[in-house]
């Protein structure tokens, strides 16, 4: 859930509707939907497609603290 968070977190604080950035990764705005409520996985070109599209390093979209 890690990965949705940052998406979605990443996502609003550039201000990118997910219609917006379904636009610029090509794909359908569910599918954004899904990853953000982690019910997909994301594939590594998918990863770098939203890194892209978001102007941010990928490594921003994998940032997380694993719990202990």
């Amino acid at each position: 859930m890690a990965f949705a968070q940052n998406l979605k977190a990443l996502r609003n604080s550039k201000g990118v509707s997910q219609l917006e950035l379904s636009y610029r990764c090509n794909v359908e705005r569910s599918q954004i939907s899904r990853l953000e409520r982690g019910l997909i996985n994301c594939t590594i070109s998918m990863l770098l497609e939203l890194s892209v599209a978001l102007e941010v390093d990928p490594k921003e979209l994998l940032d997380f603290e694993f719990e202990k």
